[in-house]
């Protein structure tokens, strides 16, 4: 097997010491094959590479072989051309191989991916195998694959057998569950997606509040520049972050507030929740849909708006006056095994609630 190349990361005194206590080559392999994620938009780091990046939380050592990145590929890479002559018999040998093998492949949504990534490893950095975490599960090395590529593939890759659960920030829709047989859902948390701008730009100073059609007009380029907003603003041009046509908050934000209306065609489609703040960041002049957690991971270095007087905040979320909202679902087919449960027991329960309620974002319990 051919070890990947990554950058080295600078780690605490502490990290090394663990690091050294530690048989590295037994972590968790977090694979991801969507572009782009900035890692300062959540507590994970990231390493890029021509085909992908590979994800992990401070002490993670990466091995990655050339096999399985070509095995990984349907799973989590260009879906959209691979052909479905096949699919029904690759359903049926992808679920016996991660019955078999107790591996737990995650695919989907770039929101949720870090909430998962960060559950995943606070649970095998406690465990390291199934059996510890509970007696009657297999005694082998816990063993779980995130892949971020927007909430439409993380339901694609259920529906072809490609990946155990999918990550969908978004409600599922009516020909998605028809298309997963005996589709569960599991819902993780609530989002919500604010309209966010840089601190710098200077509508912080003159409004705090943007009615549906400010924001429709923003959106769509009918308002070019931040004067035609407000002629006390500058004279510059608005630039529109969106998230790509695959995530989820693309779909939640056109049906809530866009309409019939298009986003402009000029609107830079950042491939992950994460790239699309940290855009916001970099661009004085720049507004988006900045997922709720994320905007709260990076207080301070986003300024978030009321939408209609609505300040998005956690309890105006939860009692629907705040509109821009959506739920965080794992979407899985059929029945969970013993392993599966297991881990969906950690997502549900009192550890994994905290951690999606540390990261930003609003807990179900």
């Amino acid at each position: 097997m051919q070890q990947e190349t990554v950058r080295e990361t600078v780690l605490s005194d502490t990290e090394k010491n663990l690091i050294k206590q530690r048989n590295l080559t037994q972590k968790i392999i977090i694979w991801s094959i969507s572009e782009n994620i900035k890692s300062t938009a959540f507590d994970i780091n990231v390493k890029f590479n021509q085909g992908g990046y590979t994800m992990k939380k401070r002490l993670f050592s990466v091995l990655l072989a050339t096999a399985m990145v070509a095995s990984m590929a349907v799973g989590c890479g260009s879906d959209k051309k691979a052909s479905s002559d096949s699919g029904d018999t690759k359903k049926t040998e992808s679920t016996e191989k991660k019955t078999e093998s107790n591996q737990i492949l995650f695919n989907g949504s770039s929101t949720l991916a870090p909430v998962i990534t960060s559950i995943a490893t606070d649970f095998f950095d406690t465990y390291g195998t199934w059996d510890a975490y509970d007696s009657s599960l297999p005694k082998e090395d816990i063993a779980i694959y995130v892949s971020a590529g927007g909430s439409g593939q993380g339901t694609k890759a259920v529906i072809d057998g490609t990946s155990t659960f999918g990550m969908v920030a978004r409600s599922v829709k009516d020909e998605e569950k028809e298309a997963i047989k005996d589709e569960k859902e599991y819902q993780v948390g609530i989002d919500a997606l604010t309209i966010a701008v840089n601190p710098e730009n200077p509508v912080t100073g003159v409004l705090d509040d943007l009615s549906t059609e400010q924001i429709v007009s923003l959106f769509s380029g009918k308002y070019a520049t931040w004067k035609d907003l407000d002629p006390s603003l500058p004279d510059e041009k608005v630039v529109v972050i969106t998230r790509d046509i695959n995530g989820g908050a693309h779909e939640v934000f056109q049906k809530n507030i866009m309409g019939d209306t298009e986003v402009s065609s000029e609107a830079i489609q950042a491939s992950s929740m994460g790239e699309l703040v940290q855009d916001i960041i970099d661009n004085k002049y720049a507004i988006g849909y900045a997922s709720f957690g994320v905007a709260n991971q990076n207080a301070g270095k986003v300024v978030t708006l009321k939408v209609n007087g609505v300040e998005p905040t956690k309890e105006n979320i939860i009692d629907g006056s705040y509109i821009i909202q959506r739920p965080l679902l794992i979407v899985g087919s059929g029945d969970p095994t013993d392993v599966q449960q297991a881990f969906l027991d950690v997502i549900l329960g009192e550890t994994g609630q905290k951690t999606v309620e540390d990261m930003g974002f609003i807990p179900m319990k």
